[in-house]
């Protein structure tokens, strides 16, 4: 195999900018060199690309459906409808169902998951995961890392009374499905700051807006952020803006204090005790987790990771489900 490589020197402003990084960083020239490429086009990106910080996180209000996707999740918890979160089986989708589950969990009880099975279902939704949600009360399903091109599904849905919040972040077909919110920062007109979210990584979005809404201490969500690292890196996306932010923060919570389920997982791969590389995730750690949906079912593997999400302490409920909020201040 044969390739052609087009290097591309840097131009007369942009090797300005390099020279400046250089001097404030005491970098080596192909250091700076090499910022300039990924973008970095002044002293304080540079800055926020060296030492990552929660603060530089994004508002998750600034993705569109986000006002609508956290007043219907509101509404649902008022009226103590059934909630279903419902995933793909892969790793992305596991890691999504296991944080918004598990975090939801804190304050309202009227909710279940579900992980369709890769050779009875297949991927994404199907009439049968559609029919079980009705028969058990189900009014509204929060779908993660799947969902996007689903149109006929939740048209059917949606004649069984069931609401549909979609956060993937595949890309869009033309027409779009008719659920009440859909959250995907490649939704065309998006302005997104960051367009290159993991499914697990709108997740941890939406969760973060739905606590911005009720007032409610982000601690326990930051704890979460290993599997949002872990989705990060098993699913290849662009390690850049927020994903280098929460991959950062997770991949130092994985090896400081993960939950007992990665835990278990870190340790049958052999590396108990070691320092873990974003490398790591990708080939010992994600491969692992996948196994799961591809040889039986996603949802062994789900039991696993959000039973033993909990390290924190579990903060204050809300005072009741009739005052959550439904709008943003």
């Amino acid at each position: 195999m044969t390739g052609k490589w087009n290097y591309l020197p840097l131009t007369t402003e942009e090797q300005k900018l390099e020279n400046e990084l250089a001097r404030r960083f005491s970098s080596c020239e192909p250091i700076s060199e090499l910022l300039v490429q990924r973008g970095i086009t002044s002293v304080a990106e540079a800055e926020k690309f060296f030492h990552p910080s929660l603060r530089d996180l994004h508002d998750p209000f600034l993705m569109p459906d986000m006002d609508k996707a956290v007043d219907r999740l509101n509404k649902a918890m008022g009226a103590k409808e059934k909630i279903m979160v419902y995933g793909d089986y892969d790793v992305d989708g596991t890691t999504a169902v296991a944080l918004v589950y598990r975090y939801l969990q804190n304050f309202y009880s009227e909710i279940d998951y579900y992980i369709p099975t890769r050779y009875d279902e297949g991927y994404g939704i199907s009439q049968k995961s559609i029919d079980a949600a009705a028969e058990a009360g189900v009014k509204l399903i929060i779908i993660l890392d799947c969902g996007i091109k689903a149109i006929d599904e939740i048209k059917y849905a949606k004649s069984r009374g069931i609401d549909f919040i979609i956060c993937d972040h595949h890309v869009p077909d033309d027409e779009l499905p008719p659920a009440v919110a859909i959250l995907n920062p490649k939704l065309e007109g998006s302005t997104y700051p960051c367009p290159h979210l993991s499914g697990c990584g709108v997740g941890y979005k939406f969760m973060q807006a739905f606590s911005i809404s009720n007032g409610i201490g982000t601690a326990e969500l930051e704890g979460m952020l290993d599997l949002v690292a872990v989705s990060i890196a098993a699913d290849i996306v662009p390690m850049v803006d927020e994903n280098r932010v929460m991959a950062y923060v997770g991949l130092k919570r994985l090896n400081t204090n993960p939950n007992m389920g990665l835990r278990a997982i870190i340790r049958t791969c052999g590396m108990g005790g070691k320092e873990l590389s974003i490398s790591d995730v990708i080939f010992k750690i994600g491969p692992r987790i996948n196994a799961s949906g591809r040889m039986q079912s996603g949802r062994e593997l789900l039991n696993c990771l959000w039973r033993a999400t909990a390290r924190m302490p579990t903060p204050g409920r809300l005072p009741s489900t009739s005052t959550i909020k439904t709008v943003r201040n």
